[in-house]
C-alpha cells in the first residue's frame, strides 16, 4: 500500500489495485495483475501510478489521462518508484527493482530507454525516491543515487548480517529532500546528505552523506516514519506466552522515539491489536504516513489501522473516560485556544457533578468560585441543587458577593439555613456578606422571632446589633453592645458618631472600659462637655476619679474647676497620686488639701503644703515627730536652705543619738559640723560616731582641696587674661582723617598737617584733642575716657599721646 494526502492506493494478493478514500471508501478498482502485487509508487501529484507485481509485470500510467507503460520481465519486480514530478514531461522517469535497479527513461518518439544503475548484490528490496536523489537497499546495504551527477554517492553497509533480508526487510523514508531514515533488524540510522566542499573534490561525487544518528532498539523495525523531530518505529517481537510457555509473536507496536546521537529516548508506545498477529513476521507489517497530514498507517495481512497524532481533545477525552475531572479540566485551560470538541464550561459542570455524587461537597463548592465565575443562572442553578442534597452550609462560604450578585432570596435562603441549626455559622455570614445582598428586615425579625425562645442567646444579640448597624438604627445596636459589653461598642461610636446617644450612658461605658471610655471622651470634649461627664458621674465618684485624673494628666488646667474636689477623690481612692497632683496643681485650695490631709494623717502631704504655705517649720516638726525619719528632716532642711530649720532640726536631734549620727553624715556641706560637736553632751553614745567623725574630716579635706583647685585655677585664669590685655594694650593705633573728636566732633587730625595738634587716643578706642578733655586734677594725674566713664565701663587709660 502506498499513500497520497488525497487518497490510498491498496494492492491485493489477487493482483486487483483499490483506491480509496482517507475514510477507507473504494472510489476505483483497476485488474492489474492474477498474482500477487509487490509495490505501488505515486508522484507527489498524486495523477500517476506505478505497479509491479509477482509474475514480472510492471505499469506505469496516468490516473485521468491516457498515458500508459507495461513491461514484462522474466523474473518477479519487487519494487517500483516513479519520479516524484512525473507529470512533468522532462522527469518521465521511474525505477524497477528485481536483481537489478533499471532507470527507465521516456526520449525520443516516446520511446522509454532503460539503464541499468546497479547489479551484483542480491535483490532490490526498498527504493525511496525523494528530489534528485534515489536510496535502495539490497542484501548488502543502502546506496544513495545522485541523478543530476548519475553517481552514487555513499553505501551504508547493513549492521546485523545474521538477520535474513527477505525476513526482516529495510526501511526507508525521507524526512525532507535530504535526511534519510534507515531502519533495519533493530538499528536505526539517520542520514543526512551534505555539499561536499570544492577543495576536497577531487576525482569524488560533489555530494556524500554523514550519519548524524544511530542507535539500537530492543526490538525489529517493520516500519518508520518522522514527525517533527522525532521518529515514529512500528515494531515487531516476541514474547513468552503465559499459558504454554512458548516463545510467539507479540502484538505489533508503535513507538514514538526522541533520536540521541547514540541512543534514543521513547515518548510514548502503543501496542496494537491485528487479526491475526500470532501468525504474522516483521515483513508481513508495513508503515505508510501521509505527509500532508499527521496520518500514520499499520498495514497487516488482515487489517490497516490508521494511526494520527493525539490532539488536545483526545487528551481531554481520555481524562473524561477515566473519571480524571479536575486533570481534564487543567489541560482545557491551559489548551482554550486549541480545543474544538470540548468546551471548559461543560468539564467544570461534569466535574462539580462528580464531586457532589462522590459525597465531597466542600471541594465541589469552592469549585464553583472557578467553574462558575460569573453566570448568575448557573450560580442560582448549583444552589438549589445543594440545597436539595441539603448542603447548602457547604456552598454559603463560596457564594460570589461582588460581581456577580445573586438574587437576595439565595442569600435569604442561605441564612435562614444557618439560623435553623448554626447560630455561630449565622453570625459569620453576617459578619462577612454585605449588607445589601438580603433584605435586612426579613432577617431581622427571623432574628427576633428566635431571640423570643432564647432571649439571653449572645450569639443572636450581637448578630443582632450588627443587623441594626447594617439598618442604620445604631441606636439599638449600641444598646445592645452595651448589655453583652462588647468590645466593638467604642468603634461603632466612633464610626457612626453616636456621642449624642451616649449622653446618659456614660456610666456604662465607663463599667465596661474605663480606660477606652475616658480617652473616647477627652478626644470628643467638643461633642460631650467636661461638665456633662462629671455630672453623668456624680453617684460613681470612684469613675469619676478616674476621668478627672486622666484629664489632668493630658492638661493641668481643663479641669480646673473640679481640683477641689479632686483632692477628696485622689485621698479616697488613689493615695499615691495625691502627692504628684498636689505639686502639678496651681489651683487647688491649699488649706482644703490640708484640713484633709489632716483629717486623714496623711503625713507626707500635710508635710508638703505646710512648707508650701511657709510653714517649714511645723513641718520640719511633723516631720520628725511623725515620720521620725531624719534623713527625710534632713533633705527637707536642704530644699529649704533655711538657717533657723537647721537650727530647730539640731535642737531637736540632740538627745537622740540616731539623729545625731544621720545629721553628723549629711550637714558637713551646709552647717559647720562644730555647731553640732560642740553640743553634744558629754558621755552621750552616739552609734558609728568614729565613722561620722572621719567622714566630715574627708569631707572638711575634700572642700578644702576644692578650694585650693579653684584657687590655683582663678589665678592662672587671671595672670592669662592680664598678659592678653598687656599684648593688646601694647599695639599701635590706626588714627587718620576718617577719625573723629569724641568731645567736639571735628576731624581728629588737623587738615594743615603742618599745624601743631595734640591728640589723646585711650585704649577703648575713643580719641580727643588734648585741648577738649578737662584738666587732670594734680592728685590723680591719670586721664579717663569720659564717654567710658559715664557709661560705666571702667575707666580706659589714655595708651597714646600724639603731639606735633
Amino acid at each position: 500500500m502506498t499513500v497520497h494526502e488525497k487518497f490510498l492506493a491498496l494492492g491485493t494478493h489477487c493482483g486487483k489495485v483499490y483506491l480509496l478514500d482517507v475514510q477507507g471508501n473504494i472510489t476505483q478498482k483497476f485488474d492489474v495483475s492474477p498474482v500477487k502485487i509487490n509495490q505501488i509508487s505515486l508522484d507527489e501529484s498524486g495523477e500517476h501510478m506505478g505497479v509491479c507485481s509477482e509474475d514480472g509485470k510492471v505499469q506505469v500510467f496516468g490516473l485521468y489521462s491516457a498515458e500508459e507503460f507495461h513491461e514484462t520481465f522474466d523474473c518477479p519486480i519487487k519494487i517500483v518508484a516513479v519520479h516524484p514530478h512525473f507529470v512533468r514531461s522532462h522527469f518521465k522517469q521511474f525505477v524497477t527493482g528485481g536483481k537489478k535497479l533499471i532507470l527507465y527513461e521516456r526520449g525520443w518518439m516516446n520511446r522509454w530507454k532503460p539503464s541499468v544503475l546497479h547489479e551484483g548484490e542480491g535483490n532490490i528490496r526498498n527504493v525511496k525516491w525523494r528530489g534528485h536523489l534515489i536510496a535502495w537497499a539490497n542484501n548488502m546495504g543502502v546506496k544513495i543515487l545522485d541523478m543530476v551527477s548519475k553517481q552514487r554517492i555513499t553505501n551504508v553497509p547493513r549492521d546485523d548480517i545474521s538477520l535474513r533480508p527477505d525476513m526482516y526487510p529495510c526501511s526507508l523514508c525521507w524526512k525532507d529532500n535530504l535526511t534519510l531514515i534507515i531502519g533495519w533488524g533493530n538499528s536505526v540510522k539517520i542520514c543526512s546528505v551534505k555539499e561536499r566542499h570544492a577543495s576536497e573534490m577531487r576525482d569524488l561525487p560533489n555530494r556524500y552523506v554523514e550519519i548524524v544518528f544511530q542507535f539500537d532498539t530492543e526490538f525489529y523495525i517493520s516500519g518508520l516514519a518522522p514527525i517533527c523531530d522525532q521518529l515514529v518505529i512500528l515494531s515487531y517481537g516476541k514474547e513468552i506466552s503465559e499459558k504454554t510457555e512458548v516463545e510467539c509473536c507479540a502484538r505489533p507496536r508503535l513507538d514514538i522515539v526522541q533520536p540521541l546521537p547514540e541512543s534514543c529516548e521513547e515518548i510514548s508506545s502503543d501496542a496494537l491489536t491485528v487479526r491475526g498477529f500470532q501468525e504474522n513476521e516483521c515483513r508481513d507489517y508495513h508503515l505508510e504516513y501521509s505527509e500532508g497530514e499527521p496520518l500514520f498507517y499499520i498495514i497487516s495481512p488482515r487489517d490497516v489501522v490508521v494511526a494520527k497524532e493525539r490532539d488536545q481533545d483526545d487528551h481531554i477525552d481520555w481524562l473524561l473516560e477515566k473519571k480524571k475531572y479536575e486533570e481534564a479540566l487543567m489541560a482545557a485551560e491551559i489548551s482554550q485556544k486549541t480545543i474544538k470538541k470540548h468546551k471548559i464550561l461543560d468539564i467544570g459542570l461534569a466535574y462539580i457533578n462528580h464531586l457532589v455524587e462522590n459525597g465531597e461537597y466542600d471541594l465541589a463548592a469552592r469549585k464553583c468560585q472557578k467553574i462558575l465565575g460569573k453566570n448568575t443562572e448557573l450560580w442560582e442553578f448549583e444552589v438549589y441543587k445543594f440545597k436539595e442534597i441539603g448542603q447548602l452550609k457547604a456552598i454559603s462560604h463560596y457564594l460570589p458577593r461582588r460581581d456577580p450578585v445573586l438574587k437576595p432570596l439565595i442569600y435569604e435562603m442561605v441564612l435562614h439555613e444557618f439560623l435553623e441549626s448554626d447560630y455561630e455559622g449565622f453570625a459569620t455570614l453576617i459578619k462577612e456578606w454585605p449588607g445589601d445582598l438580603y433584605n435586612n428586615t426579613i432577617i431581622v425579625q427571623a432574628v427576633v422571632d428566635h431571640l423570643k425562645k432564647d432571649p439571653q442567646n449572645r450569639t443572636l444579640l450581637r448578630t443582632l446589633a450588627e443587623l441594626y448597624t447594617y439598618d442604620q438604627r445604631y441606636g439599638r445596636a449600641l444598646e445592645i453592645y452595651l448589655t453583652l459589653r462588647h468590645k466593638d461598642v467604642f468603634q461603632l461610636i466612633h464610626k457612626h458618631n453616636l456621642f449624642s446617644s451616649i449622653r446618659d450612658k456614660i456610666v456604662l461605658l465607663m463599667d465596661f472600659d474605663s480606660e477606652k471610655a475616658v480617652d473616647m471622651l477627652l478626644d470628643n470634649e467638643d461633642k460631650i462637655s467636661i461638665d456633662r461627664v462629671v455630672e453623668e458621674l456624680e453617684n460613681r465618684p470612684e469613675l469619676q476619679h478616674v476621668y478627672l485624673h486622666k484629664l489632668f494628666k493630658r492638661d493641668h488646667h481643663k479641669g480646673q474647676r473640679y481640683h477641689e474636689k479632686q483632692i477628696s477623690l485622689y485621698a479616697e481612692y488613689d493615695r499615691p497620686n495625691l502627692l504628684p497632683f498636689l505639686r502639678d496643681s496651681t489651683h487647688c485650695p491649699l488649706e482644703k488639701a490640708l484640713e484633709i490631709c489632716q483629717q486623714r494623717n496623711f503625713v507626707e502631704e500635710t508635710v508638703y503644703l505646710l512648707s508650701r504655705m511657709g510653714n517649714s517649720r511645723s513641718a520640719l516638726k511633723m516631720i520628725m515627730e511623725e515620720l521620725q525619719d531624719v534623713d527625710k528632716a534632713i533633705e527637707f532642711a536642704k530644699e529649704q536652705d533655711d538657717g533657723e530649720l537647721w537650727e530647730d532640726l539640731i535642737l531637736y536631734s540632740i538627745d537622740k543619738p540616731p539623729f545625731i549620727t544621720g545629721l553628723l553624715n549629711n550637714i558637713g556641706t551646709h552647717v559647720d559640723p562644730i555647731l553640732l560637736i560642740h553640743r553634744i553632751k558629754e558621755g552621750m553614745e552616739i552609734p558609728n560616731l568614729r565613722d561620722s567623725l572621719v567622714k566630715i574630716l574627708q569631707d572638711y579635706n575634700l572642700q578644702i582641696l576644692l578650694r585650693e583647685g579653684c584657687k590655683k585655677i582663678l589665678v592662672a585664669d587671671s595672670l592669662s587674661l592680664l598678659k592678653k590685655m598687656h599684648r593688646t594694650q601694647l599695639k599701635g593705633v590706626l588714627v587718620d582723617e576718617e577719625n573723629i573728636c569724641e568731645s567736639c566732633l571735628s576731624p581728629i587730625l588737623p587738615s594743615d598737617a603742618s599745624k601743631y595738634f595734640n591728640v589723646l587716643v585711650f585704649h577703648c578706642r575713643h580719641m580727643f584733642h588734648k585741648e577738649c578733655l578737662p584738666v587732670s586734677s594734680t592728685v590723680s594725674p591719670v586721664q579717663f575716657c569720659n564717654i567710658c566713664s559715664a557709661k560705666h565701663r571702667g575707666p580706659g587709660g589714655a595708651i597714646l599721646e600724639m603731639k606735633k
